[in-house]
């Protein structure tokens, strides 16, 4: 069963996508701005099979690459492959989901490191419902919609999830993990245009956070329902703070009870499209994040916010070249240093 993870007293961290091509420059990059939280990226400039539901698409039943697009091939019986995913799913059975170089080369190279010293490693793999909203059948109707679809994905999501975790802990040395769930999708909760219904978003979470067993994140770089995401109890809520903060914070009793119960906000309050981020300064960026500090400590203690609170990009960097994408890195970084200056105890 997933768990919290420990506090990580403003910490800073990364998010998804790096712009580099090269896997060892794109994880010496991170290792060197996030030492004691460091994470994995994924290089989507490699290729497509790097990119956002793509690098975990390799063992789903049904796959159908054509176009450029992932799709579900309707036209074939997929029973056995699906009954094989349950299967797996019952007996615990993670081997057969692990990720591959032309997946995954960052998470590859990073698991020749030794990171014993970091606090917590973290990865990220796909959500089911941004999987499962982005895939589409002969109709061309996503397969969230077919109940079947939805659940074989969240149990084939779940092994992947295991095995991440078992591979990082295994490889690395590292004695905590996370692995954070990229849900963009989630912007869907509550929309009439693309529906998505809260009681299947529950279902998909509950199977992958009962076969993972260290810290189980979720990453959404839209609004949502942010009440109903805290609930889950995730064991970090990731965020763009540089452009949601203000809906985010209509939660704030919310976020204080999430917080008290261990729950980490991860705060993206550095933009992650360096257009954006070349407007900004370090200064301009700090005073905004106090700003939200300041907001949610008229409502809990400032100590409960600093222990659980995380600094990171606002998302994926990807338009960026390594030089930008560095810069954005070192911002977060600063800010936590800065932050963890000033706050006692940190």
């Amino acid at each position: 069963m997933a768990k919290m993870i420990p506090s990580p007293h403003s910490l800073a961290t990364g998010v998804g996508a790096l712009p580099h091509t090269d896997p060892k420059e794109a994880c010496n990059d991170v290792l060197a701005i996030f030492p004691r939280f460091p994470y994995v990226p994924t290089l989507p400039d490699r290729g497509q099979l790097e990119s956002i539901v793509f690098n975990d698409s390799e063992q789903m039943p049904g796959r159908l690459i054509r176009d450029d697009r992932l799709l579900y091939d309707s036209a074939t019986d997929h029973t056995a492959a699906m009954e094989q995913v349950y299967r797996d799913y019952v007996e615990g059975n993670y081997i057969p989901y692990g990720l591959h170089k032309e997946y995954a080369s960052c998470f590859i190279e990073m698991m020749s490191h030794d990171i014993s010293h970091a606090k917590l490693l973290k990865c990220q793999v796909t959500g089911p419902v941004t999987f499962g909203m982005q895939v589409v059948d002969a109709d061309k109707r996503p397969i969230y919609y077919d109940a079947q679809l939805a659940d074989v994905l969240s149990k084939m999501i779940a092994l992947k999830a295991r095995w991440c975790e078992v591979e990082m802990r295994e490889k690395t040395g590292v004695a905590e993990t996370v692995v954070v769930l990229n849900e963009p999708y989630l912007a869907s909760l509550g929309s009439s245009v693309v529906p998505v219904n809260q009681e299947m978003v529950r279902s998909g979470w509950e199977d992958i956070a009962a076969l993972v067993q260290g810290g189980l994140g979720i990453h959404c770089c839209s609004n949502t329902d942010w009440e109903f995401v805290m609930d889950l109890l995730p064991s970090i809520v990731s965020i763009d703070a540089y452009a949601t903060a203000k809906e985010f914070l209509l939660y704030s009793d919310a976020i204080a009870t999430y917080m008290e119960r261990g729950g980490v906000v991860a705060w993206g309050v550095v933009p992650a499209e360096y257009r954006i981020f070349a407007t900004e300064t370090t200064d301009l960026l700090y005073e905004r994040y106090l700003t939200i500090r300041t907001q949610l400590c008229s409502r809990m203690p400032e100590h409960l916010f600093d222990a659980q609170s995380l600094i990171t990009p606002s998302c994926g960097i990807r338009f960026a070249d390594r030089k930008g994408a560095v810069a954005i890195m070192q911002t977060a970084a600063e800010i936590s240093r800065r932050i963890r200056e000033k706050a006692p105890g940190l």
